[in-house]
């Protein structure tokens, strides 16, 4: 009976709001339920009323209609009833409300930056940062063509190469802007979502109670692949996240690949979907693997190196279909006139230096991507200057670390 009562109520959730993992989504699923109850009382109210109307003066059995006009007392209570009802529904809301926007004594904080189409972390005074794209597996099957079933893709446009891990029991502020367009931050299980605008810094705060891998997307309409900016937070408890950013920062006395936080079973919240554990832990580690050397600037060894043009081939059309192919397409032909072609370009063609200048700086709706490796830009910008047609030279690492500097 146990079981069967279990199952109705989960059946049940599927169908309304998730309740989330923090004091205020509790509070916002609350208030949602209460409104609901007090809009189903209302309408129960109103359709009875309308019912027996219609039964207890129908036409049959009261051929004559009564004379009276207006009930003074009936005006008052219909005037009356709804301002209570409002005011005792205002006051509660009122309360989450402050709760909301007071992230005031936050024992953390972190620093969320929208860029077409990814988001970039920094934990504020922590000396580290990363950003966070849609993961490979997403990537390929969104490609029109690529002949991949999306519903083969685990989390299919709700996984990122680089999970933002945060430590449970800890009020965290997120401090949220963009480098380009409007986005917006969202996480349904946390119960808040903010816009991330160009120029400004929005805050919204989170104390995460269960640890789980948590789920959200951006939430505003950002541009034509604003489909693909996944956000994926996992929280882990505060010593094991302790443990993992200090292995991120190579602090001394820290193993990297032991301080990887342990992928936990996903939470059954918001769009949150339950995996098994042990195989998400692989697939990050191989994940994190391939993903740190392309998302985090690393060490130039090769930044003096002469590099073959085989080899910056390879490399930059890797980097390319992870970083480029969104807005100037496998093609390269591009979204003109927001991102133009690449076939035959003045600027790809030209002098290599405006390319990689652009490339490391942005222009327009194209961001930076400085966080790049000098190989990885030079790379990718042999690669643009040797494909589709183009014949137009190589660029090597020293190349690109003589304008970086």
């Amino acid at each position: 009976m146990t079981a069967l009562t279990v199952q109705a109520e989960a059946e049940v959730a599927k169908w309304n709001m998730p309740v989330g993992v923090t004091e205020i989504s509790r509070e916002v699923h609350g208030l949602h339920m209460l409104i609901f109850w007090v809009v189903v009382a209302i309408g129960v109210g109103v359709f009875a009323a309308f019912f027996y109307s219609i039964w207890a003066h129908r036409r049959s059995r009261n051929p004559k209609p009564a004379t009276f006009h207006e009930s003074t007392t009936v005006e008052i209570v219909w005037t009356v009833l709804p301002f209570v009802i409002l005011i005792a529904m205002a006051i509660p809301a009122t309360g989450t409300l402050i709760k909301i926007e007071d992230s005031s004594d936050a024992e953390m904080s972190i620093k969320v930056t929208g860029y077409q189409w990814m988001w970039g972390y920094e934990y504020v005074g922590e000396d580290y940062s990363f950003y966070s794209r849609l993961d490979r597996d997403s990537d390929r099957a969104r490609q029109v063509g690529s002949g991949i079933d999306p519903s083969s893709v685990d989390n299919y446009l709700l996984e990122v190469d680089n999970r933002l891990v945060v430590p449970t029991d800890t009020k965290i502020r997120f401090l949220l802007t963009s480098n380009d367009v409007i986005h917006a931050w969202w996480v349904p299980a946390l119960g808040m979502k903010r816009d991330a605008i160009p120029g400004f810094i929005n805050e919204m705060w989170a104390r995460i109670d269960e640890p789980g891998v948590y789920r959200g997307q951006c939430a505003e309409l950002c541009g034509r692949d604003h489909g693909f900016m996944p956000v994926v937070v996992e929280a882990v408890p505060p010593a094991e996240f302790e443990a993992w950013l200090a292995g991120k920062r190579g602090d001394e006395g820290s193993d990297t690949a032991a301080s990887e936080p342990v992928q936990v079973a996903e939470a059954d919240t918001g769009t949150a979907t339950a995996t098994d554990a042990t195989e998400v832990a692989a697939a990050d580690a191989d994940a994190d693997a391939d993903a740190d050397a392309e998302a985090e600037a690393p060490a130039d060894d090769a930044a003096s190196a002469e590099l073959e043009l085989a080899a910056l081939m390879e490399t930059g059309e890797k980097v390319y279909k992870t970083n480029c192919v969104a807005c100037h397409q496998a093609s390269g032909k591009g979204m003109p006139p927001a991102f133009p072609s690449l076939i035959g370009s003045a600027v790809v063609t030209g002098d290599p230096t405006t390319q990689i200048e652009q490339v490391l700086n942005g222009k327009n709706a194209m961001p930076p991507f400085g966080h790049l490796s000098d190989e990885q830009i030079a790379a990718v910008v042999t690669y643009t200057r040797n494909s589709w047609d183009n014949d137009s030279g190589v660029v090597q690492p020293a190349d690109v670390a003589a304008l970086r500097q």
